[in-house]
Parts: C-alpha cells; sequence; structure tokens
C-alpha cells in the first residue's frame, strides 16, 4: 500500500533526513539564512527536526552559488524566493485540487493515494519541463514589459487597470453547493482570462468573485471589459458582471499593481449597473471617438475620492 512517504520520495526523490542546521552547513550558508529563506518560501519553522532533504541541501547549494557569484545580494535572493513561494504555493493548490477533481470523474478503483502516485510517475517529469517553459515566455514577456516603461523608476508606469466583479456573488453562494461555487469561479476566471489575453493585457490577481487586470491602452480595456460583459454576462448560467476602468500611474510590484488608479477601478464597479463598463473622466477624453461612445453620469461620492463624474463607455455600432 502507498504510503504518505511514499508520495513524498516520488516527488523530492528522498524522505528527508536531515536538519536544518546540517543542510546550512553543507551548502555554507548560516541557520540564520535558510531560515529566512525557508520562511519566505511559505512554510513554517522546523526547528530541530530532521524535515529536510537532499532536494532542500541541493537547493540551498543553488542560492549559495548564485551569492558566490556577487551578481545580486541575499535580500534580492530572498525577495525573489518569497515571490517564487506565493506563486508555487497557489500552483500546487491549484494543480492538486484539479487533478482530485479528475480522478473523481473517471472514478477509478485503485486507492487515492495509489492513483496519485501513478500520476506523479507518469505525468510528473512532462508537468516540470512544461514549468519551466511557461516561465520561460513569461519572462520574456515581463521584460519586455519593464523595457516599455518610460518612467524614471522602472517599477512605476502609466497604465490602464479594469476591475471585473461579479454583481451579487455573496448572495448567491449562498444558495449553492460547495462545488458549484467552485465551478463558477472556475468558470469567470478562467473566461476573463482568456479575454485578457486575447487583446494583449494582462491578469494581476484573481479574487473569486473579481478579476484585476492590466492592458495596454485604454482602447485595448474597453474591449476586454466588453467582451468580458459578453462571456460572462451574457451567460444565463453566471451572474451579472461589473467593470471599472481606470488609467493613472501604478506601481507594479512583484507581479502585483498598486496606487489610486486600482483602487478607484475597483471603486467604480459599484457605480456601475449589470452588464455595464464605467470608466473615469481621464481615460474616457483619450478613448477613440470613431470606436466608443461615452456618457457623463452625475457626479456621486466615491469612497475615498471624493465626489467624481463616472462616465459610461460602450462600443460605437457597426
Amino acid at each position: 500500500m502507498t504510503t504518505p512517504e511514499d508520495l513524498e520520495r516520488a516527488i523530492l526523490g528522498a524522505v528527508p533526513g536531515l536538519t536544518g542546521e546540517e543542510i546550512s552547513s553543507r551548502a555554507g550558508l548560516t541557520r540564520e539564512q535558510s531560515q529566512r529563506l525557508w520562511r519566505a518560501l511559505g512554510f513554517p519553522e522546523a526547528g530541530g527536526s530532521a524535515a529536510f532533504g537532499t532536494a532542500d541541501e541541493e537547493a540551498l547549494h543553488r542560492v549559495a552559488s548564485i551569492l558566490e557569484e556577487g551578481t545580486v545580494d541575499f535580500e534580492t535572493v530572498l525577495r525573489m524566493t518569497r515571490a517564487l513561494g506565493q506563486t508555487m504555493d497557489r500552483l500546487a493548490e491549484w494543480e492538486v485540487a484539479t487533478m482530485a477533481t479528475a480522478l473523481e470523474r473517471t472514478g477509478g478503483e485503485e486507492p487515492r493515494t495509489e492513483e496519485a502516485l501513478r500520476l506523479i510517475r507518469d505525468i510528473g517529469p512532462d508537468f516540470e519541463a512544461l514549468l519551466a517553459y511557461v516561465w520561460r515566455r513569461h519572462l520574456v514577456a515581463a521584460v519586455a514589459r519593464v523595457e516599455s516603461v518610460e518612467a524614471a523608476d522602472e517599477q512605476i508606469a502609466e497604465a490602464t487597470v479594469g476591475f471585473a466583479d461579479l454583481v451579487s456573488f455573496s448572495a448567491l453562494t449562498n444558495r449553492l453547493r460547495d462545488d458549484e461555487i467552485g465551478d463558477l469561479v472556475e468558470v469567470f476566471e478562467g473566461r476573463s482570462h482568456d479575454v485578457v489575453s486575447r487583446w494583449r493585457g494582462r491578469v494581476v490577481k484573481t479574487l473569486g468573485d473579481s478579476v484585476l487586470f492590466i492592458a495596454p491602452t485604454p482602447a485595448d480595456a474597453v474591449e476586454i471589459a466588453w467582451d468580458i460583459v459578453k462571456v460572462i454576462g451574457g451567460d444565463k448560467r453566471l451572474p451579472d458582471v461589473r467593470v471599472g476602468l481606470v488609467t493613472g500611474s501604478v506601481v507594479m510590484r512583484m507581479g502585483d499593481v498598486y496606487g489610486p488608479a486600482v483602487n478607484l477601478a475597483a471603486r467604480l464597479t459599484g457605480v456601475a449597473r449589470r452588464n455595464r463598463v464605467i470608466t473615469d473622466v481621464h481615460t474616457a477624453s483619450v478613448l477613440p471617438a470613431d470606436r466608443f461612445e461615452t456618457r457623463t453620469l452625475p457626479a456621486r461620492p466615491v469612497r475615498g475620492f471624493g465626489d467624481l463624474q463616472p462616465v459610461a463607455v460602450r462600443r460605437s455600432p457597426p
């Protein structure tokens, strides 16, 4: 019978048998450095227990090699480790949940642990290779975005951000089963991601009932917004959706975006009617008049921004 140790060995290559002090010493790092890296990955302290294996030792050796080259300092490595840990934590949870659902649907007669071990052996190497490939493709895209930033600080840029929000999501989830809620969120996130990618945008993050995205131009943002309305609001099986768009200065850090433009885009979803797109006066003023129609709405209080005049925007009729 497959045991948890069998699964751990299949994934990591060995069952942990080393302490943190041992792998730190072998890699040439201090115990404090290895502890900070471990916490940055998102894992709890292991104390003096034998919680580490050869894969952990090899990872520390690689960190030590990077530091020896002198190109980046330890604090930079720590920030990169934290970003990697946060990303991989979500990816691992997503992958396990997806595969668990797939196993339930196939209804195999094998015990769950046996099926999991078989999957790890069958698709693990290919998935690991795909992981590296996807990372490289996204790295190329990220470098291109950095090179296109014209501000003095590479982390600050003028951008159009959008916030798509499902209407009455909380009330709806009270009437759905857990698996139905999960399916609804996955459909919303998946379809929104496809739309954003189609218009050369980027999904920054998803929050269950909302999606934050960034677009190359204000016009692209409007196209994204209305396509989201079309694929989400136009599906009777899904809730309606509202989208807020704002162009302004944003801070880009660790794959996320921050700033007043992001906050205002989220606030504007509360102003928008169902299956409508709302923007601010500045963004509306730079939209091509031959492609979009805008209508300035009466001023109203927007939390954190005072009284503002939102602008409804839609595509011009063909």
